[in-house]
């Protein structure tokens, strides 16, 4: 049931950053980074072990990863901007720090 919940926990932060980041550009993404590092950290905090940081962190990056690609209308939701891209590279950044750094 952890692993569920960590799943879904994971996915619910990589949608809101998603919806965060390119809002009010600099702090928007800031937001969206502190809050997935804390997130994914508080999950082996709660639960202990590295195993549902990963599988949130994983859960992350499929969300973040299906945001990237064209929705049914051809749109975005993560666009090839500075934002965009920054977002992408320091999220990834970011997940490996939460998940390596110790609960």
């Amino acid at each position: 049931m952890r692993l569920l919940y960590s799943f879904v926990i994971g996915s619910v932060l990589g949608l809101g950053s998603v919806l965060v980041h390119s809002s009010l550009p600099p702090v928007g993404l800031a937001l969206a980074l502190i809050s997935t590092v804390a997130g994914i950290w508080a999950i082996g905090r709660m639960w202990g072990g590295r195993a549902y940081r990963t599988i949130a962190a994983l859960a992350w990056m499929f969300v973040i990863v299906r945001a990237g690609f064209p929705g049914m209308g051809q749109e975005f939701l993560i666009e090839g901007s500075r934002i965009g891209i920054s977002f992408l590279n320091l999220g990834v950044l970011c997940l490996v720090l939460a998940v390596l750094l110790p609960a």
